[in-house]
């Protein structure tokens, strides 16, 4: 019996849990947190409770994919009253803190003489004291910063509302959209009371690949309270994984892993950008690339926003234990729009690096370079945002994710620096959302309908992105990060067809390069190509 191993296994998936909602960068930072809980998931939940069947109906609309419709069924209307009443009174501070939000951002729109702010102080709302600096821009506008670090250290960093929920995909037709529907630990799914810095938590997601004994097991279950229909036990198999990682002997392995993540590996260092793992179901299992096909350590992870698909909590927390550094962009300093990054992951204790535009690090055999990113944000001031550029043994390669091509001028200055690319890499999400999907809770004023229309959270199309590739000369292009695969359907809520603007942009992109001599695909799924070194 002592000899038995236990690994996680393959089809199980994980997600971080807030308050019973899917954990994403906005509901880890106190003040996006406080604003999400009110703006967002209580008012959905509100929508829900007050008319399930419209709910329910616009559930079955697929041109709905991703939109507010909370996706549960009439048998649990009840569960949903339960979480607004363990809202109300699990998250109090929250909701206080947001209400002081709105108060102090009336009172600094109410400041327009253009005086001084200092007489301001003593009128900030209670439960903000000592958490903002006042300030006025250069033309007499006056607003505030976080003093960001201490929100961590607050009662408003809400540690005791972590859990962690597991499903299996053998028992789920598909997970639900995570901006719409909260978790329930219902007939199909587990939450386990422990929050993402609990000691348990690695030793659960190190199981992928390093089997546990029996008594391993027992001493991980045991005394961790868990709810819902699944015993945590049945998460564990005999099984060892399908599929594993070979060691790369030689050159250069760069793979794409799905959605907008890549890794580049030498025999000297691994890199991933983005990483969003998918578990491995019956379904779709040979399509993906999945946990137990990465190496056994993860030097360096680069991020390149914080939107839910990019810095993807499920993902990280799963490769925490072997992972060396994260690499990501510096923010604008405070600003409730524009959270730290690095903050938010020296909390969830990994070894954070933060990037500046252009900043390199050396590593063996190369370098990392941050690269400006434009747009995509819906024109706010958000600074958290960086493409890469990583060039090994010689190789360029360049990863654009959502970057919009608005100013070509951009560009054509730094292929000065960095061009000749022997991957170019960029998404072509060039329909996004009103910038609201994402910030609307975190706005204390009533956004106009054509200010939601105008400002999007658009990407690049053809008519953006082909220049790029004039201009940094690539031997070949990859369009990316546009959420194809089906299993990402929960995070990114898009459902393409065939005649989808993103699908046609695309097209017109392979065509194009392929007319100017470049070859250039859609990437999907996965995909392997080994490099000499140069």
């Amino acid at each position: 019996m002592s000899a038995r191993k236990w690994y996680l296994k393959e089809d199980a998936y994980f997600e971080p849990l807030f308050n019973h909602w899917y954990a994403w960068p906005y509901l880890m930072q106190p003040a996006t947190a406080a604003r999400h809980t009110v703006n967002t998931h209580r008012r959905i939940m509100k929508s829900f409770v007050n008319n399930f069947q419209m709910h329910i109906l616009a559930n079955q609309e697929r041109d709905l994919a991703g939109s507010e419709y909370l996706d549960c069924k009439e048998d649990q209307v009840s569960s949903i009253k339960a979480l607004i009443e363990e809202l109300d009174k699990n998250c109090a501070p929250l909701i206080a803190f947001s209400a002081a939000i709105d108060e102090l951002e009336e009172l600094l729109r109410n400041h327009s003489s253009g005086e001084s702010i200092e007489p301001l102080y003593v009128k900030v709302p209670e439960k903000l004291r000592g958490f903002v600096e006042l300030f006025m821009d250069g033309e007499h506008h006056a607003s505030y910063r976080f003093i960001e670090p201490l929100l961590y250290h607050s009662e408003y960093y809400k540690r005791d509302l972590q859990s962690l929920g597991f499903g299996l995909l053998s028992r789920v037709e598909e997970r639900p959209f995570v901006f719409s529907t909260p978790r329930l630990p219902d007939e199909n799914h587990v939450q386990l009371v422990l929050d993402f810095n609990h000691a348990k938590v690695d030793k659960f997601f190190a199981a992928r690949e390093n089997p546990l004994t029996g008594a391993e097991l027992d001493a991980l279950i045991t005394g961790t309270p868990a709810q819902g229909g699944v015993d945590v036990s049945e998460l564990f198999t005999e099984q060892p994984p399908q599929y594993t990682h070979v060691p790369l002997q030689q050159g250069i392995r760069l793979t794409y892993t799905g959605h907008a993540g890549f890794m580049i590996e030498s025999p000297e260092v691994t890199i991933l950008i983005d990483p969003v793992i998918p578990s491995r179901g019956s379904k779709d299992g040979d399509q993906l690339i999945s946990f137990s096909e990465l190496p056994e350590k993860i030097d360096y992870i680069c991020l390149t926003h914080s939107h839910q698909d990019h810095v993807n909590l499920e993902t990280l927390l799963q490769l925490r234990y072997k992972t060396n550094k994260i690499i990501a962009p510096k923010n604008n300093g405070g600003g409730l729009f524009d959270p730290s990054i690095k903050l938010l992951l020296k909390t969830l204790n990994f070894d954070v690096i933060e990037a500046e535009d252009l900043d390199e690090f050396q590593v063996p055999g190369g370098k990392i370079v941050a690269i400006p990113f434009l747009g995509e944000h819906g024109d706010l001031h958000i600074r958290s945002k960086s493409a890469w550029y990583v060039e090994l043994l010689g190789r360029k390669f360049f990863f654009g994710a959502d970057s919009a091509n608005l100013e070509p001028r951009l560009y054509e200055k730094l292929s000065m620096l960095y061009k000749n690319f022997d991957i170019f890499a960029v998404g072509m999400e060039c329909v996004g959302a009103p910038y609201t999907w994402l910030y609307g809770a975190l706005t204390t004023k009533t956004v106009s309908k054509n200010i939601k229309n105008s400002r999007r959270l658009n990407g690049s199309d053809f008519e953006r992105a082909f220049p790029m590739v004039k201009i940094f000369n690539p031997s070949q292009v990859f369009i990316y990060a546009l959420g194809r695969e089906p299993w990402y359907k929960y995070i990114t809520g898009i459902d393409y067809h065939d005649d989808s603007k993103q699908i046609i942009e695309s097209n017109k992109m392979i065509d194009a390069c392929v007319e100017f001599g470049v070859a250039a695909e859609c990437m999907y799924g996965k995909k392997v190509i080994l490099f000499n070194a140069a």
